[in-house]
């Protein structure tokens, strides 16, 4: 008994690695399209996904919406106020992590001296300093 258990295990094994085990061809070449798929072009671990509700919404409806909400929260009275001292930490944090951006800072001080430069020369025009 125990050979023929031995020889029906074999025969099974070798119809699978056929492609005829339990596993009918039909159900494997769906199992191989859904992997194919999953994996097409894109990297190990990441999913597609698509946008449903509040994110499939165009931006401005988007926004109609929290503005809506924002406004109803203030009449129950369960919105955050900021106080003072609140806001100053809130925009020191804030200017703290942009000035971290070099390159930010960068472009930033560049525009500047941009339209400085362009007032300056406006104001030498119009008094004709050239």
């Amino acid at each position: 008994m125990a050979e023929r258990g031995q020889s029906d295990n074999q025969g099974r094994m070798d119809q699978e690695s056929r492609g005829m085990g339990p596993m009918g061809n039909s159900q494997r070449n769906e199992m191989d399209r859904m992997n194919s798929s999953e994996n097409n072009g894109e990297e190990s671990g990441s999913r597609k996904t698509s946008n449903r509700g509040f994110a499939a919404m165009d931006p401005e409806k988007q926004r109609r919406i929290a503005s809506e909400g924002g406004r109803a929260a203030h009449r129950q009275g369960v919105a955050h106020e900021w106080s003072r001292d609140e806001a100053r930490e809130a925009g020191r944090k804030g200017g703290q992590i942009v000035s971290q951006n070099r390159e930010h800072m960068s472009e930033i001080g560049r525009k500047g001296g941009q339209s400085s430069g362009q007032r300056r020369q406006r104001t030498n025009e119009e008094r004709g300093d050239m």
